[in-house]
């Protein structure tokens, strides 16, 4: 790619303006130069006029002007929504409520994560007995004074002794892990640095950890910017400095390889999963630890299809897998007959989608998704159905953790206004029994969740959840809230949020499409919203859009659609698809910028899924959809609020920079488009409670003005 030579940014306040439909006041935007930069992607000569704005805000003193700019006049806009103090008061008395997860055994004791309500970080308990009373083992509230170091990853040894958690400052995907004493409750001097993407896995005598890490960044690259490569298989043991850490496994021939390492429950295997992207195609390669001088051996030579290790019984390894079975199956791998043939089917795929297996208990436990509802099944490890778990409706359930010796099991169950229940499952006699309740200040029987199917523009059947009060009168006046996402097999199933609550008690639909490029029918769902196919995502929700329109739920001017990270992307992909079709939009930490994201960071495990602009058929489809080089001058755009955080070392914040930039200079029409950039946060992972309440209370009075909704001075209907 040939670049013109550009001059250093400098912008001015004012100059470009907008009025606001909703009191006609008039916004002065920051006028941000544009460059005259160009890039020659096969043949095609493409406008880049914000490339400046891709630079570290930590390092751009022009970068940092034009942020602190942008941020003035959005928060001067939001702060004149009189709603907005409501709104924050309403969703802080929701908010408060105990949370907790469900607990871990471990060593005989039970390990739990508890939020007082309003607590920046939740807290690590431990209790003897599962009713028993509590103790605290780590409090990232204490960490720092506001509450963005938080707690990013937990792994106990066998034993019960030591505990291995990360920590990550700032939103940050960088990690450092530490060790704890559990007897003794004092932590070591052990630190694991330059980690990423990566748990740790215990060896059965609890002497040390597994782990995979990347070379410490150069300084000039820049550790929030710069591109991870190399990443390595080590092994740490407790008591030594990182400086003598084993090198387990490395490719320095394939630099772009990324590696998972786990010990299987008995503790004579080492499992590890080699991936190249996102895709659920991985190599497999395992060590027998009870061999000190073994080496790995490859089980898996290709990154042709999923294989998710499951557990093991003896030299039989179970994965789930969908080699010709799109929609999912668990087989067994005897490691004294590893060959292909010799593999052996457990569980058939069946109509429904399989997500995960876990071996509890004795017992294989399968979650599969019905229509994006959870559904779990329970089996011998011989492959033969035990029994069903019932679940009290249209929801999503999660857990079933434990060993192969437990004869007990948690999960929680939850939907969009169903507030999460704890329950302590019996492996033997299959019966749940609710263990705790959250206890959110709001009545769910006022309220009612569905589903509906409608058609995408290919004829797909694409399912939708819609959660509102009930008696909703079907008038087209009703303000409405279409979320998505639609990318890398990640499902959108129904799970309680009070930020859902919030909306419903001020009125509005809430309705969630589940979108091709997720995994709710396996595998083909998936891959028909990708690379070239990606325009099927953004259909079936601009789809979605006009159904609950053409059904008189709501009507444009109060339409608004939401997502974020890859349904940011889904959110400016529409925007400017259809301008015309939504009253309001919510773009997300997106990903704006088609043609560089594998330039950055996390971002060349994408091209999995979006395909490459360094390829020329991928670049046609790319930059057909691409939604900062899809803003067009002169068009009237919907009230956007784009948000964003400095430290988002995910989906770095350039992209939503120049998005931003690019739909201020191109909006014709009177609606505001705004960006709110946080500081001290990242890519949405460890964020303190107070940041969460702040950024939702502005993103709901934004809606709240752009959508004429009209509310009490509490932030209800």
């Amino acid at each position: 790619m040939v670049c013109r030579v550009w001059f250093a940014p400098v912008f001015v306040l004012a100059g470009i303006t907008a009025v606001s439909a909703a009191d006609d006041a008039k916004i002065s935007y920051p006028q941000t130069t544009r460059m005259e930069h160009f890039d020659d992607y096969h043949g095609v000569k493409v406008a880049d006029p914000y490339r400046w704005l891709e630079e570290d805000v930590r390092k751009s003193k022009e970068v940092a002007a034009w942020v602190k700019a942008e941020n003035e006049v959005t928060f001067e806009y939001l702060k004149s929504i009189p709603e907005r103090d409501g709104i924050r008061k309403r969703l802080t008395e929701l908010w408060n409520y105990e949370r907790y997860t469900a607990p871990h055994k471990v060593a005989g004791k039970y390990y739990f994560s508890k939020n007082n309500g309003l607590q920046n970080q939740s807290v690590l308990y431990v209790a003897d007995t599962p009713d028993g009373p509590p103790r605290v083992v780590l409090d990232p509230n204490t960490w720092s004074k506001d509450g963005t170091v938080a707690l990013a990853g937990a792994a106990f040894s066998d034993d019960g002794k030591y505990l291995a958690y990360s920590v990550a400052e700032a939103g940050s995907d960088w990690q450092t892990w530490r060790v704890l004493n559990l007897t003794t409750g004092k932590p070591l001097d052990d630190q694991v640095k330059w980690v990423k993407y990566s748990s740790a896995s215990w060896t059965l005598d609890g002497k040390g950890f597994f782990y995979s890490r990347y070379d410490e960044p150069k300084q000039d690259a820049g550790q929030f910017h710069s591109l991870t490569f190399n990443q390595k298989v080590y092994y740490h043991r407790v008591g030594t400095p990182q400086a003598d850490d084993v090198l387990v496994h490395q490719r320095p021939d394939h630099p772009d390889w990324g590696f998972s390492a786990g010990v299987t429950e008995d503790g004579r295997y080492l499992i590890i999963t080699t991936h190249v992207g996102t895709a659920h195609k991985y190599r497999i390669a395992y060590k027998d630890l009870a061999e000190p001088y073994g080496t790995l051996v490859d089980l898996v030579d290709n990154f042709e299809n999923e294989y998710s290790f499951a557990g093991n019984d003896g030299p039989a390894l179970y994965f789930k897998t969908d080699l010709d079975a799109p929609r999912g199956r668990l087989i067994a791998i005897d490691l004294r007959k590893p060959k292909k043939a010799d593999w052996k089917e457990i569980i058939p795929q069946s109509r429904e989608a399989l997500t995960s297996v876990n071996l509890v208990g004795n017992l294989l436990v399968a979650d599969y998704l019905k229509d994006a509802k959870t559904q779990v099944k329970m089996y011998n490890l011989d492959g033969a159905f035990v029994r069903e778990v019932e679940f009290p409706g249209i929801g999503t359930a999660g857990g079933f953790a434990g060993k192969r010796t437990d004869t007990e099991t948690f999960y929680s169950f939850s939907s969009y206004a169903t507030p999460p229940t704890l329950y302590r499952y019996d492996m033997l006699g299959g019966k749940s029994t609710i263990f705790r309740r959250a206890n959110v200040k709001f009545d769910p029987e006022q309220y009612e969740v569905k589903q509906v199917f409608y058609s995408s523009k290919d004829g797909t059947r694409v399912p939708m959840f819609i959660t509102h009060r009930k008696g909703l009168k079907l008038d087209s006046s009703n303000p409405t809230l279409l979320y998505g996402y639609g990318g890398f097999a990640i499902p959108m199933t129904p799970r309680f949020s009070v930020a859902y609550v919030s909306w419903l008690e001020m009125g509005g639909v809430f309705a969630v499409a589940n979108l091709r490029g997720g995994s709710e029918y396996g595998e083909e769902w998936h891959q028909g919203g990708t690379k070239l196919h990606k325009q099927n995502v953004f259909d079936d929700f601009i789809a979605a859009a006009e159904w609950l329109i053409g059904n008189q739920y709501t009507s444009t001017p109060k339409l608004a659609i939401q997502g974020g990270s890859n349904g940011g992307l889904l959110v400016g992909a529409c925007m400017t698809q259809r301008p015309d079709l939504f009253g309001a939009c919510l773009p997300a930490v997106g990903v704006m910028d088609m043609l560089r994201f594998h330039k950055f960071t996390a971002g060349r495990f994408w091209t999995d899924d979006y395909g490459s602009a360094d390829r020329p058929d991928e670049f046609k489809a790319i930059y057909a959809y691409s939604p900062y080089h899809n803003l067009k001058e002169g068009v009237s755009y919907p009230a956007t609020l784009v948000t964003t955080a400095d430290t988002d070392d995910r989906v770095v914040p350039g992209h939503s920079f120049k998005f931003a930039a690019q739909l201020q200079h191109c909006q014709a029409g009177a609606a505001p488009v705004l960006i709110r950039i946080e500081t001290r946060a990242g890519h949405g992972a460890g964020k303190p409670t107070a940041k969460m309440i702040e950024e939702l209370a502005d993103e709901y009075a934004f809606l709240v003005k752009n959508l004429h909704m009209k509310l009490a001075a509490n932030g209800r209907l």
